[in-house]
């Protein structure tokens, strides 16, 4: 008598599917989301030192690791002097070298001391039509504490992104101070990869001396300070006294702000 022994089936291998193009994206985008998280935002951001401003960024302050952008308003858009001074101020209360990218040599470097910042600590490179791409290779060197670079004309939501993804893989802040000929480009309003995006104008200031108050211009700087974008965030408007020479802005009260939006 013989017993039948069944043979199972060979089993069959299915080769492992490929991810598409669109799911490798999508891992690489949430593996960002999670570094940010891991490197604890909240408490690594620099707070600008004013409550009613820091309480309206997701981070309570100024995240390292992403890219914002800051422009002045009014007659000053062209030279950025009230934008470049509040990047000063955030930069003086950072340790380490930082990197600056001129598109030309106008800067008077002595002049981010009133705003708390050492040139000595500055690296200037001026570097023509090769702004953005030698702040991107700025940004992925780690011993940096920041790189601030300035740039005239329209910035695409590309560039913005690869400088963004550079600041975020480093945890370098990046400051980019845009500039333009015409107060009212369009160009400043477009949307960027930028985390915040900044707009200051400078105001007139009050009269320091008790025995001089028609003679404006005697005291501590004030500027309208404008979050006109933030991811996360909300718009706002305030009107603040500029960095003092420990880099820290001071809140005008509203009597005094209301005063100056009348005048």
């Amino acid at each position: 008598m013989f017993t039948t022994l069944a043979i199972p089936d060979k089993p069959v291998v299915t080769p492992p599917a490929v991810p598409s193009q669109a799911i490798v994206l999508l891992r690489q985008r949430i593996a960002r989301i999670e570094r940010i998280h891991a490197r604890g935002p909240v408490e690594q951001s620099l707070p600008l030192g004013i409550e009613a401003i820091d309480q309206v960024l997701p981070t309570g302050g100024i995240r390292p690791g992403a890219l914002h952008e800051a422009a002045s308003a009014g007659p000053d858009t062209e030279h950025a002097a009230a934008a470049t001074l509040f990047a000063a101020g955030i930069l003086a209360r950072l340790n380490g070298p930082i990197l600056w990218v001129l598109r030309q040599a106008d800067l008077f470097a002595p002049g981010l001391t009133g705003a708390g910042l050492q040139p000595d600590r500055i690296v200037f490179v001026e570097a023509g039509k090769d702004v953005l791409s030698i702040m991107e290779e700025g940004l992925r060197h780690s011993g940096l504490a920041a790189v601030v670079a300035e740039h005239t004309g329209r910035l695409s939501m590309v560039a913005s992104r690869r400088l963004q993804l550079a600041a975020e893989q480093s945890g370098i802040l990046a400051i980019l101070l845009r500039r333009s000929p015409s107060f009212d480009d369009p160009a400043l309003s477009e949307p960027t990869a930028a985390v915040t995006s900044w707009r200051i104008a400078a105001l007139p200031s009050p009269p320091a001396l008790p025995h001089a108050p028609d003679t404006p211009g005697l005291g501590r700087a004030w500027w309208r300070l404008d979050l006109t974008r933030c991811r996360g965030g909300e718009p706002g408007s305030w009107i603040v006294e500029a960095c003092d020479a420990t880099g820290r802005l001071g809140l005008v009260s509203d009597t005094d702000g209301r005063s100056v939006r009348a005048a």
